[in-house]
């Protein structure tokens, strides 16, 4: 998706489609086990079992690429700012909200309208169907937006130590919550106290980058698959030590969002530094899917809930395993087809209203 703030950078679409898949194979590899499928302990697949991990990525994501745009215009309008924030969430946001609250009509009561300002606590109407469960993570990632500006501001003017003293605050509010809350796994993966960090370890990736640009298109071709094997050692590590368990309550997570963000924004600034392209028809499909990803984010679930219902897993081969491999392809080209179709009719409309909100045009 093009920003009006900052040069167009394929690359970052290519990560958001990186993000929004890996979300993809973990709720269609927990629909297969739903339709009877067999649990794959594996560690080797981790990347998919501990597949939540991509929202991981979105949040590190977001805040490299807003303090780029910082770095950039060096002033941010904060109305403009919020201005195009909410045009670029709320309009499918809101969509989803009220399938979540047509869902659940015989539970609802009128205060639930306040739960659009806070889908990740409480028993909001979007977390009783997995339908629009995932909607938790846009109340998390708004109120980044809500406080960005400043926080750029103040990383501007002290200097990315500013930001690494607000790690070491959020560490300690960590190690706090966790001796507050009995299932604090739940409440580290879905709460700022929890997530927070990782937009911070974001923002960090792009000082980082702008120090070292020339030292990462350098050597991009050794970096950029360490920084993956650091991705993967991370998931890897999550499914030996800590799988996720809503219900648990392991000091592993009190580190854990730091871990998985630190090792996706060592990843994010390896691919946007290195300069090697890609063929480019992969591109061009990488980047679309990069445009349409939070249709496919906020969508996905319902979509392989439609197919789990109405079609389930298909009995080709006589193998689950082998049958869920092969319906892939077919439960991803349909969710992609209706995300592209949501990008166009619900959310390229609004984007067409945004406006810059710094001094200097993106081109």
């Amino acid at each position: 998706m093009k920003s009006l703030n900052l040069p167009y950078n394929p690359r970052l679409d290519q990560l958001r489609w990186l993000a929004v898949t890996i979300v993809f194979l973990f709720h269609y590899y927990h629909e297969y086990m739903r339709q009877g499928g067999v649990p794959q302990y594996n560690v080797l697949l981790a990347p998919v079992t501990e597949g939540h991990t991509g929202v991981g990525l979105f949040f590190a994501l977001s805040g490299f690429l807003f303090m780029q745009i910082a770095q950039r215009q060096q002033h941010i309008v904060y109305r403009d700012f919020l201005r195009n924030r909410l045009l670029r969430i709320v309009p499918l946001f809101l969509v989803v909200f009220v399938l979540a609250t047509s869902i659940g009509r015989d539970k609802f009561a009128p205060q639930d309208l306040l739960y659009v300002l806070a889908t990740n606590l409480g028993l909001a109407p979007t977390s009783y169907t997995v339908v629009t469960g995932a909607a938790w993570s846009i109340s998390v990632e708004f109120t980044f937006y809500l406080v960005f500006p400043f926080l750029a501001r103040f990383a501007l003017e002290r200097g990315a130590s500013y930001l690494l003293q607000l790690l070491g605050i959020m560490l300690f509010l960590k190690l706090a919550a966790y001796t507050a809350n009995e299932k604090s796994t739940l409440m580290f993966f879905s709460t700022l106290v929890g997530r927070f960090d990782q937009f911070l370890i974001g923002m960090l990736g792009a000082f980082a980058v702008s120090r070292h640009a020339a030292q990462l298109r350098r050597h991009g071709a050794w970096l950029v698959p360490l920084a993956a094997a650091l991705v993967y050692g991370n998931c890897v590590l999550q499914a030996s030590v800590s799988r996720f368990d809503p219900a648990s309550h392991d000091k592993f997570w009190i580190f854990w969002s730091m871990l998985e963000a630190f090792g996706w924004t060592c990843l994010i600034m390896c691919w946007v530094g290195w300069e090697r392209r890609m063929p480019a028809v992969v591109e061009r499909v990488l980047e679309h899917g990069g445009k349409i990803s939070f249709s496919f984010y906020l969508l996905h679930m319902a979509a392989l809930t439609v197919l789990a219902n109405f079609i389930g897993l298909p009995h080709w081969t006589g193998s689950r395993v082998l049958d869920a491999l092969l319906a892939f392809p077919l439960a991803y080209g349909a969710t992609w087809a209706m995300s592209a179709l949501s990008y166009h009719v619900i959310e390229q409309p609004f984007l067409r209203l945004r406006r810059s909100y710094g001094d200097k045009p993106a081109v």
